[in-house]
């Protein structure tokens, strides 16, 4: 590439300087026509003008008198008529035009005319030089193709030699890059010390190098975190059938099934949240609308039942741009979450402070430590509390709930309270009338499970009337 431009270069220089070179010899034979011109009025106007004439710097002369006939001419016209027939016109003295060929000569020639005023008349003066091409002679050509062949091979092998030495660095990043492997994410490439651009590539590349390893271990934890989660209910529900296989006399089934219809209701909670995080992470498309923000909360809070006491704090006309379905995971999430800590009492309180939108979840438990209040948004992070309290949570809510705050370019953090965790979830507003909205806030349904967004809250399984075969042992 750097050749084909070098020559590409040195083809363009080539060209001007034969422009040059085409204009020069131009210019020559316009002076060899005017010497003859010099040359020969003297012997026109004054005498003797010989009939066989010196043909000089110039291909061939001819003069011819008043009345149109040749009176002189050069050896290879004499005896010959006119070479050309055209003469200035007006009081121009000289004109000039290309014969293809002139009377008598051969090949193309560019004849000037010339006017000799005589007693008796204009008397005319041919002179003919050969056409020159616009790259001017061979000699140009052969020291332009010279010329531009020397130059683009210097220019080649030292622009060669610069780039092989620049290139190093990068190809030793290439080399090392080629070399890392999923089992070898914690090597780097190679820094340079000059070049500021590629040291500022291969601080780039370590630097996504470093994500890269973080988020392959991350995935590696939440791989093995939910191949754990996943395989405790199975080997429960698998323990169970096989021992009501294998003693279906002593099985009490509908405590069994009771056990198993558990153990399912939990599997599907870690799917359900699996596949909205798997959702939020290939960043899906909010369905957007204006919604203010206190009247879905006031309307979720009456939609539901809770064990422990719900105070409200909510104000009205704080809108925000969301999408409500998963404003809602949030809010089931953040309640859940306060349920099982609360002594008590949650309250739930919803302002607006400048530009952004509050909501705020605060129980009565025993709170977060100030050491765990990044934590508990992992995925899969459950701490010993809260294992100890609900044993069938899946640890994925409070991740769910951070991703749907930030899809809406907000926050979800733990601030600082006089007692239990405090929740707070920021979102922007947006200027909003009431009876601009074709939805309206008292539309929003809670999400479930097969919307991509919700998460049921399990209640009493149904009564269900069984009928238990009779079946034998070894059967």
């Amino acid at each position: 590439m750097t050749g084909a431009l070098a020559a590409l270069v040195c083809v363009g220089v080539s060209v001007l300087f034969l422009l040059f070179a085409g204009t020069k010899a131009a210019d020559s034979a316009l002076e060899r026509s005017i010497g003859t011109w010099n040359r020969m009025v003297p012997l026109i106007t004054q005498g003797p003008l010989p009939p066989v004439l010196r043909s000089g710097r110039v291909e061939a002369i001819q003069v011819l008198n008043a009345q149109g006939r040749v009176v002189a001419a050069t050896p290879q016209l004499v005896g010959k008529p006119p070479m050309a027939t055209f003469r200035s016109t007006s009081s121009i003295v000289r004109t000039t035009r290309v014969l293809c060929p002139p009377a008598g000569l051969k090949g193309c020639m560019r004849v000037f005319a010339w006017k000799v005023y005589q007693p008796d008349g204009v008397w005319l003066l041919y002179a003919a030089v050969p056409v020159v091409p616009w790259y001017g002679d061979s000699t140009a050509v052969f020291l332009a193709i010279s010329v531009s062949l020397l130059v683009t091979t210097m220019m080649t092998a030292w622009i060669f030699r610069d780039l092989t030495k620049v290139m190093a660095p990068v190809n030793a990043i290439r080399a090392e890059l080629a070399e890392i492997t999923a089992t070898g994410l914690d090597r780097r490439v190679p820094v340079p010390r000059k070049y500021k651009e590629f040291k500022s590539l291969a601080e780039t590349v370590n630097d996504t190098l470093d994500r890269l390893e973080g988020a392959y271990q991350q995935l590696r934890r939440f791989t093995s975190d939910a191949s754990h989660d996943l395989r405790s209910p199975i080997t429960a529900i698998r323990a169970q059938l096989e021992e009501a296989l294998m003693f279906p006399q002593d099985t009490r089934w509908p405590k069994m099934t009771a056990g198993v219809l558990a153990g399912v209701d939990r599997l599907q909670a870690i799917v359900t949240d699996l596949l909205t995080l798997a959702r939020l992470d290939a960043r899906a498309p909010l369905n957007r609308h204006p919604t203010d923000l206190g009247q879905l909360v006031d309307d979720e809070l009456d939609r539901r039942t809770y064990r422990t006491a719900i105070v409200k704090d909510l104000r009205q006309n704080v809108f925000i741009d969301c999408d409500r379905l998963r404003i809602t995971r949030v809010l089931v999430n953040l309640l859940d979450n306060a349920e099982r800590h609360a002594t008590s009492e949650i309250t739930v309180s919803v302002r607006a402070d400048g530009q952004t939108a509050t909501l705020e979840v605060l129980d009565d438990g025993a709170g977060i430590a100030a050491e765990h209040r990044e934590i508990i948004f992992d995925r899969f992070t459950r701490l010993d509390a809260s294992r100890d309290r609900d044993a069938g949570g899946t640890g994925l809510g409070l991740a769910i709930a951070r991703e749907i705050a930030e899809a809406h370019e907000g926050t979800l953090t733990i601030q600082d309270s006089e007692g239990g965790a405090r929740f707070v979830l920021r979102l922007p507003t947006c200027d909003h009338s009431p009876a601009a909205d074709p939805h309206g806030s008292s539309e929003t349904r809670s999400p479930s499970a097969g919307e991509g967004g919700g998460e049921p809250r399990p209640g009493p399984p149904a009564r269900r009337s069984w009928t238990i075969p009779h079946l034998r042992g070894g059967a």
